[in-house]
């Protein structure tokens, strides 16, 4: 069988080339079918099938069979998979990890290190599906993502997640799509047509380009695959003009830009991404302002609003906007603040510092992206953000203390008398020490009383490892959760018994009579991570300025009556 195929190979003009049916590949995927064909005319002998042709579509006898979908890197003669139209229809995902991301980020709530949202989203999102012979693969043609005003070094540093999720990045390749790009007229977009689903503008702006395959009414089919997998999603997108093609001995590609705004992508599925011509998407006001020294940028741009995506857009935004303004090598310090405000439910704030020699800006952009993730995994629709500020101080030196030691004035005291406790602060060969007191109040039972100083993330881990394990039940205790996080800069003298305690509602009950006890132990799961041995009695901050801390030190007193 021979066909033909529509697609744009320069400006916004749709062309034609040739298709010959070679074959069909059955079951290539689960319950999915590949049409094997080799692509003829225009400049394809010269190119190859190119990144952003996915979506194009195939005629053959004047009835639409499918997109030009895959292909193999590398191949010598433009051979692709084409996806039938039939499967475009149904919505199919991926299968998705066991774990969910809003789980693996929780726990980097208190350990920074756990879970990456990086490293989640291809978690979420799984990977590209192909079909292999050896050595050749036939894969999703790689979806081109064009990234306006990001640093070289902030693509270079998120490159490997976006291959694994099909993404090829692209740096300076396409004019952006910026805010205020015109708003163009739907029924102007033909099959064959390019266009770029932007996931950033303004400022920065991130577009990934494709190529329709369908539109019935309103409804617009692309891609011929999945974008990245993400199921229901609210993303714009723009028409796009190609500006040339780059032959490459690897993949060859489009460089296009954004010209008009002419609806929304709708449906992530893995078979092809689905769209409303005419429709608005619901996008989140980003600012992001970086300060050092006599040098400043601020950065004002829209986001969509995604629960995997987001998190990672904000790191990737934040990292550059650090690199483009501030060294990243040898010793440096960051404050970051940052406000998240949801359209109801408090707003979340936070201020810590960053510092030390290596990899410090990419834990200051992760710093930032970690509790925008979690609350946007909740499930909670009435926590939809609606704006996020991110501020950055920065400074070329290191700003880091360390608790040194714990000294308590005294080892036996009584109800009624106070204790001093001395919380010793090093840096750089320099120890500053705090001395706080703590009164043991009347009627204190006897026994051991424990002194622990600690930095924010071993405190964190004390007091909230109970709450972020557990599902939380409304927007607002996601919020207080988030605020309720200690900040770096202090350390936290926390005095404590070794009692059971247990949490509910996001609220601690220290030593609870013991029918309550052996409530709150079945629902919780006593045995995995539910009952706390640490009953705290009290709380002191201890503010040493603007620097980071870190460290764990405890000391015991006996009361005697």
């Amino acid at each position: 069988m021979r066909g033909t195929g529509h697609t744009v190979f320069t400006g916004e003009r749709i062309e034609q080339f040739g298709v010959e049916i070679l074959g069909v590949l059955e079951n290539a995927g689960p319950k999915q079918a590949v049409i094997l064909a080799r692509l003829s005319g225009g400049p394809l002998e010269r190119t190859g099938v190119l990144q952003g042709m996915s979506g194009s579509p195939v005629y053959v006898n004047g009835k639409l069979l499918g997109a030009v979908a895959l292909a193999f890197s590398l191949a010598k003669e433009p051979i692709a998979g084409i996806r039938p139209f039939e499967e475009m229809r149904e919505a199919r995902t991926l299968d998705r990890a066991s774990v969910p991301p809003a789980r693996c980020l929780s726990l980097a709530l208190v350990d920074r290190q756990a879970c990456a949202p990086a490293e989640a989203l291809t978690a979420w999102a799984g990977k590209p599906a192909e079909i292999a012979w050896g050595e050749s693969r036939l894969t999703e043609i790689a979806t081109p993502v064009s990234f306006s005003g990001f640093t070289a070094t902030a693509i270079e540093q998120f490159a490997p997640e976006l291959r694994r999720l099909g993404l090829e990045p692209r740096q300076g390749i396409s004019g952006g799509g910026g805010s205020n790009l015109p708003t163009g007229d739907p029924a102007s977009l033909k099959p064959g047509a390019m266009i770029s689903v932007q996931l950033v503008s303004g400022d920065l702006s991130i577009g990934a380009d494709g190529t329709v395959t369908h539109i019935e009414g309103n409804r617009l089919y692309a891609f011929g695959h999945r974008f990245i997998s993400l199921g229901e999603v609210e993303m714009p997108f723009a028409s796009a003009e190609v500006l040339t093609l780059l032959p490459n001995l690897s993949t060859s590609f489009k460089i296009s830009t954004a010209r008009k705004w002419l609806g929304s992508i709708t449906e992530d599925y893995s078979t092809a991404v689905r769209g409303e011509l005419g429709r608005s998407a619901r996008l989140i006001p980003v600012s992001i302002a970086v300060k050092g020294g006599d040098r400043s940028s601020r950065y004002q741009m829209q986001m969509v609003q995604d629960p995997a995506l987001t998190p990672f857009l904000l790191q990737v935004s934040a990292f550059s906007a650090l690199d483009a303004t501030e060294r990243t090598a040898g010793a440096v310090s960051f404050t970051v603040r940052q406000n998240i405000d949801f359209a109801n439910a408090p707003s979340v704030r936070s201020a810590n510092v960053y510092s030390g020699e290596f990899n410090v800006p990419l834990l200051a952009a992760q710093s930032v992206a970690i509790p925008l993730a979690y609350a946007m995994q909740s499930g909670f629709g009435d926590l939809r953000v609606k704006a996020v500020d991110v501020s950055i101080d920065a400074i070329p030196a290191r700003r880091q203390m360390q608790i040194e030691d714990l000294h308590v004035g005294r080892r036996i005291v009584r109800p009624g008398e106070i204790v001093p406790v001395t919380i010793l602060l090093a840096s750089e060969g320099r120890s500053v020490a705090h001395t706080v007191t703590y009164r043991v109040p009347a009627g204190a039972p006897t026994g051991n009383l424990h002194f622990t100083a600690a930095d924010a993330l071993v405190t964190n881990f004390t007091e909230f490892r109970q709450s972020i394990l557990l599902p939380p039940r409304s927007a607002v205790q996601v919020s207080t959760l988030l605020n309720g996080l200690r900040s770096n800069t202090r350390a936290y003298l926390r005095v404590w018994r070794a009692e059971p305690s247990y949490s509910s509602q996001g609220e601690d009950l220290p030593s609870p009579p013991p029918s309550i006890a052996n409530l709150l132990a079945r629902s919780q799961g006593v045995l995995a991570f539910g009952q706390q041995f640490g009953s705290k009695v009290a709380e002191i901050e201890v503010a040493p300025g603007e620097v980071m801390v870190t460290g764990s030190r405890t000391a015991t007193v006996e009361v005697r009556e």
